[in-house]
This record gives structure tokens, C-alpha cells and sequence, in this order.
């Protein structure tokens, strides 16, 4: 199991990013609606198949974006597809990611990191580049995944390493099956 730690969900596995019973269990309005608010620039990074990026699009309203940042592009081409002729298409930027970078440079309001920081091999990069496009009131929300993936000593782990970047850490909303935490500058 170590070793599949930092693999990726194929593109051809997307559909399990979505559906009924993962809406039930991880509502994306309930939870983003107290982070995400009208005219923001948030970002969804490992966005995947958009699960998130659509509903933060509809929360941020025709003032806000969102950058949905991924590092397969069969993931961004579903969601740009899911997007394409709504007025969702000009509120998200679709954003292609490196192995090792984000690829994005714009200061944004909040960061999504949803059960994706637990495939990121290089976190100190990775949170030195989150804190470096952050705004200086803006919050970062790390949710990972409990059953066969994060062991709560990896999580505390993790948040050490973002600790260590000068980023604040308290804890995030209760989620089913899942580890979370809010940083912010």
C-alpha cells in the first residue's frame, strides 16, 4: 500500500468522483458555503472531474473565479466539457498542473485541497506554493481521506510541514471518513 500512496485516480475512474452517494456524504455547498463567498478567486486544485470546481463557481457568482488546476488533462477536458456553453464556462479557469507545480501565479481568497495532498509527494513544495499565492486573509481547507489512504500520524505530519512554511493551523469541519484542517496565512 505505501507505494500507490502518491498515485493519482486515472482519469477512467472519474465517474466514482461523483455521484449520489458521495453527494450525500460530501455536499459540496454545505461544505464550501462557509468558506466561499460572492466575488472571491478560489482555487480547486487536483479538481478532478469539477466534483467541487461547480459548485465554488456557482458560490463565488458572476464577480468571482475559480481556478480549477489538475494535472491530467483528461480531468480538465471532463470538466470543461461539463462547463462548455453555461455561464459557468467564463467563472472557471481550467488550469493543466505540473508533477511538482501548481502553475498558478494569482493571488486567490481560499484553496481547496480535497483528498489530493495525500498524492503530492514533495508537500513542503507544495504548501510553500499554496502560501505564496494565498491573500493575507485568505484560507486554505486540506480534507484527506481516513480509511486505507492517511493514517492520523501522516495527516499531523502533513500539517507540520505546512507549519513549517509559516502557515496557521485550526481545526476544519467534521467531515464523515475524512481528516480535515483549515490553514491560513
Amino acid at each position: 500500500m505505501k507505494k500507490d500512496k502518491n498515485r493519482v485516480c486515472p482519469v477512467e475512474l472519474s465517474g466514482s468522483l461523483e455521484g449520489k452517494f458521495r453527494r450525500l456524504l460530501q455536499n459540496p455547498k454545505n461544505i464550501l458555503t462557509p468558506y466561499v463567498k460572492e466575488g472571491m478567486t478560489v482555487l480547486d486544485i487536483g479538481c478532478g472531474p469539477g466534483f467541487f470546481s461547480i459548485e465554488m463557481a456557482n458560490l463565488v457568482g458572476k464577480n468571482g473565479k475559480v481556478i480549477a488546476a489538475d494535472l491530467q488533462e483528461g480531468m480538465l477536458k471532463i470538466l470543461g466539457d461539463k462547463i462548455r456553453g453555461s455561464e459557468l464556462e467564463e467563472r472557471i479557469i481550467l488550469v493543466k498542473s505540473e508533477k511538482d507545480k501548481i502553475c498558478v501565479t494569482e493571488k486567490v481568497d481560499f484553496i481547496l485541497a480535497f483528498y489530493v495532498v495525500h498524492e503530492i509527494v514533495d508537500k513542503d513544495n507544495l504548501f510553500a506554493e499554496l502560501k505564496n499565492i494565498l491573500n493575507e486573509n485568505g484560507e486554505i481547507l486540506i480534507v484527506e481521506p481516513k480509511l486505507f489512504h492517511v493514517s492520523e500520524k501522516e495527516f499531523q505530519s502533513t500539517l507540520d510541514k505546512a507549519e513549517k512554511t509559516g502557515l496557521k493551523i485550526k481545526n476544519g469541519p467534521r467531515l464523515p471518513f475524512s481528516w480535515s484542517a483549515i490553514l491560513s496565512n
